[in-house]
């Protein structure tokens, strides 16, 4: 895979290593178990895949050369690169200015834009009607467009089941950044409505059955259906596609929910299914299927705690936060400064948007176990800070130094 220039302080030597001597002994990528970082009275499980992936390394490598490549010019980000605080704000930093917050509000009007100013597409893509009016702007969104191509993939399979003529139901968060764009990629191709859960999902069959009046369907999935569209005969053939932050485990259960809906409604079988329901495999990222699977296998482990490091609007990491909760004490945290003491922990509560204050979260007179991982958009060099935050606490612990000498000895 293509390797990416990406600045040196959202690097770390001890997290470079750990990835380096996992992938010598696992280049398959088939063993999903946690690695396991002994600091003596600490211990550290960390996750078998996190941090940056492909189309989050790809966005800053652009983002940057535009900066240095364009001294003297406006550049201009649609909004947020990535979901991580730390990243906008050293663009931001480096003079770059947001042009719409995440949810599409307007910050600086498009009309002070002129054909000379850069604007960066950020990794989650933008909608067609956005890029429409740079375009007329005489901005050029091709060469500064740091789109992910796995965002693009699922646009393009969109494309696909729209040109069968199956409307398109898209799992994911309505005022999503990019289940926004995804919408008007399909939209534009075919009849398309947002789904946010399964919960939504169940409400949603209700109409393609009929047990639901078509009318009520235009209330209750308002700004989350195309122009136009007719519920009964819009959902006579149907395809799911999703945001590819979303739980592979939800997108899947969506689908097979649909999947059977179809069949049973329309009396198919496994032969002839394909006449009433598309199939459109996974459009799940790869890093994000990685990152859910590798947190899965780490859940195996007899640990304390749980820390999930990252931005707290990341859709992706959020699902991480999620999938620990189950099975412990799960501290969401932005950065190694949240962890106050050895005794206090500021963290996210991503159900109610607020940040908590939890004391006592470290056990004490004890051996601590640790699970740690961290979102797609999330540097390594903050893992790496959190990882010594945490033996910071702890007289006696090996340096993190002496475990970047482990890992390289290792893997000789």
């Amino acid at each position: 895979m293509k390797s990416f220039d990406v600045p040196i302080i959202y690097r770390s030597p001890l997290i470079s290593a750990i990835k380096k001597n996992r992938k010598n002994v696992d280049r398959m990528k088939k063993d999903f178990s946690p690695t396991l970082l002994d600091f003596g009275p600490v211990q550290i499980y960390l996750a078998r895949h996190f941090g940056f992936c492909y189309g989050v390394e790809n966005a800053i490598e652009i983002a940057f050369r535009t900066i240095d490549e364009n001294p003297g010019k406006r550049i201009f980000l649609l909004s947020e690169m990535i979901h991580n605080p730390h990243v906008n704000k050293d663009l931001q930093d480096s003079g770059v200015r947001f042009l719409q917050d995440t949810s599409g509000k307007q910050i600086i009007p498009f009309e002070v834009l002129n054909a000379d100013d850069i604007v960066l597409i950020p990794a989650f893509g933008t909608t067609l009607e956005i890029e429409k009016q740079l375009n007329e702007t005489g901005i050029s969104t091709e060469k500064y467009n740091t789109t992910c191509p796995f965002v693009e993939k699922v646009w393009n399979r969109s494309e696909a089941i729209a040109q069968k003529k199956y409307t398109i139901i898209i799992h994911g968060k309505p005022n999503h950044e990019e289940t926004r764009a995804t919408f008007s990629h399909a939209s534009t191709n075919a009849p398309s409505v947002v789904v946010k859960d399964m919960q939504q999902t169940i409400e949603l069959a209700k109409y393609i059955t009929g047990v639901k009046p078509a009318a009520q369907f235009y209330l209750e999935f308002q700004n989350q259906f195309s122009p136009g569209f007719n519920v009964e005969k819009d959902f006579q053939r149907i395809g799911v596609v999703n945001q590819t932050t979303m739980l592979a485990s939800d997108t899947q259960a969506i689908s097979d929910y649909l999947k059977q809906l179809m069949i049973d409604q329309y009396g198919l079988d496994q032969h002839n299914v394909e006449d009433r329901f598309a199939d459109t495999r996974d459009t799940l990222c790869y890093a994000t299927n990685d990152n859910q699977t590798a947190v899965s296998g780490m859940l195996d482990t007899d640990a304390d705690l749980a820390i999930v490091v990252g931005g707290y609007n990341s859709s992706n990491t959020s699902h991480l936060v999620e999938l620990c909760e189950e099975k412990l004490p799960t501290y969401f945290i932005s950065s190694e400064e949240k962890i106050i003491s050895e005794k206090d922990i500021m963290h996210y509560n991503f159900h109610t948007k607020q940040e908590l204050l939890t004391n006592d979260f470290l056990p004490k007179n004890k051996t601590i176990k640790v699970l740690l991982t961290s979102g797609a958009s999330c540097p390594d060099a903050l893992v790496e800070n959190v990882i010594r935050r945490l033996i910071s606490f702890f007289p006696g612990s090996k340096t993190a130094e002496e475990m970047v000498k482990q890992f390289d000895n290792s893997a000789i």
